[in-house]
């Protein structure tokens, strides 16, 4: 598997995260079998699909689980925003804005 291949299956694990977490809010602590199902098989398939790029053959597992995590934290402020209503101060803009630069930048120096 090619590098470009890799960042490619991180993004997606990265969309995925964000995703697992709003389920599991969902079922309200597996109340709702269905949402909790649904949570249970994106974390598992989200963690499959970053131990692929985590092999130190490709990305290696710091450089990937920065880069999940970043994305993820960026993508459940958009969902908090968008389904629950969350406020957006400049502050929380600001540092989730740092975030994506440090993305990035990840990105930028690891070739």
């Amino acid at each position: 598997m090619d590098t470009a291949m890799a960042w490619i299956i991180l993004l997606v694990a990265s969309i995925i995260e964000p995703i697992w977490v709003t389920c599991l809010d969902k079922s309200e602590n597996f109340k709702k079998i269905g949402w909790g199902i649904a949570a249970v098989v994106l974390v598992l398939l989200c963690l499959y699909l970053l131990s692929i790029p985590s092999n130190p053959d490709h990305l290696g597992p710091g450089i990937s689980y920065s880069i999940l995590a970043g994305i993820g934290a960026a993508g459940i402020v958009l969902i908090g925003r968008v389904l629950y209503k969350e406020k957006l101060t400049a502050r929380k803009l600001l540092f989730v804005t740092m975030i994506v630069a440090g993305i990035i930048g990840v990105r930028l120096i690891s070739g």
